[in-house]
């Protein structure tokens, strides 16, 4: 099988690199704006540099798309956050562009890397199966910008009946390969590496802010098994346990220190705004209503377990930080 994977440098397109590797019976060709170094995991793959942000786009796509089996579209911009309209170009009109490029070029199987991010909000209570509506929330582009590209989708199962699209709904993904770009996209210069190799006395967070990881790994190995089989529809991918604040604490070795979400939102706001750190006050709406999901689907069709529990997933990645790791030979995972 020949598989084409957009966003082949980043965090989750690096993990999936890694795990296409170890079957025999596929090829992976990568797609990205900026070409790694030709250095493992980046090494045995073909690549075509193309940025999906500009038009005419569509053609060197096709091209590299012709004789696929399956494109997986996984890029997507989260910075600059100043500046949506450019996000936009990438994620929204990027992803019409590979779209279209897949229909044009034949190709039997696409999936595209959705996110929890895309979904309605919804009470921390209970769980939300693949059913749940994909509407977002305005106060974030993210969030608008994957719904944006959900409803691109259902489009394209319209317009191409026989073109089997897959829809894959993770929680956070991390792993420590990525720690440099996190801190980057999410933290700045405003939260020091130094920060994470010491004992924090507290940690101030709202009591709503339950959020579900999932280790890049194990995101790969869903996505391995879902163009393995041509699985079909949509999938949620997360690992246990939920990480409430107090979850979150135990892992830091600290104490939970409840605040009001208004209070965390005006601090976002505010810094932002100043440039001081790169998370937008939209960010801290999201995390405080995305809904937590249920992965019973991707148990019981794809035989998916994840390898990886939450708590150790993010222990990792806080490691990761301390030590300022990342992936010399990706643009966006360089430290």
């Amino acid at each position: 099988m020949r598989i084409v994977v957009t966003g082949a440098t980043g965090n989750l397109g690096t993990a999936l690199v890694r795990r296409l590797a170890d079957e025999p019976d596929m090829t992976v060709h990568g797609i990205s704006r900026r070409g790694p170094r030709v250095e493992p995991p980046y090494d045995t793959i073909t690549w075509t540099p193309v940025d999906i942000s500009r038009d005419g786009a569509e053609e060197p796509l096709a091209e590299a798309f012709r004789d696929a089996d399956a494109v997986v579209h996984l890029a997507w911009r989260i910075q600059p956050g100043h500046d949506e309209r450019l996000l936009y170009r990438t994620n929204v009109a990027g992803s019409d562009r590979v779209f279209t490029a897949a229909a044009k070029a034949g190709v039997p199987h696409l999936v595209h890397m959705s996110s929890v991010g895309a979904y309605s909000p919804a009470s921390k209570n209970g769980t939300v199966d693949e059913t749940w509506p994909t509407d977002g929330l305005s106060d974030s582009y993210y969030s608008r910008h994957k719904a944006a590209v959900e409803h691109l989708l259902d489009q394209v199962e319209r317009e191409h009946p026989h073109l089997a699209v897959t829809r894959v709904r993770p929680g956070l993904i991390l792993q420590p390969d990525a720690a440099a770009e996190i801190k980057r996209y999410f933290l700045g210069r405003l939260v020091p590496h130094a920060l994470f190799r010491v004992r924090l006395p507290v940690l101030p967070l709202p009591r709503t802010m339950v959020l579900q990881f999932v280790h890049a790994d194990d995101v790969a190995d869903a996505v391995a098994k879902i163009l393995a089989t041509r699985a079909e529809g949509a999938y949620n991918l997360v690992s246990e346990p939920v990480v409430t604040p107090q979850v979150l604490a135990e892992v830091m070795r600290t104490r939970h220190v409840p605040i009001p979400p208004a209070a965390l939102r005006t601090a976002a706001r505010i810094t932002w705004r100043l440039r001081l750190q790169p998370t937008s006050h939209g960010w801290v709406d999201l995390a405080l209503t995305v809904p937590l999901l249920d992965a019973t689907k991707a148990f019981a069709r794809l035989g998916w377990t994840p390898r990886h529990n939450a708590r150790d997933t993010l222990r990792q990645l806080l490691d990761g930080l301390a030590r300022k790791e990342g992936l010399p030979p990706s643009p966006p995972l360089r430290p």
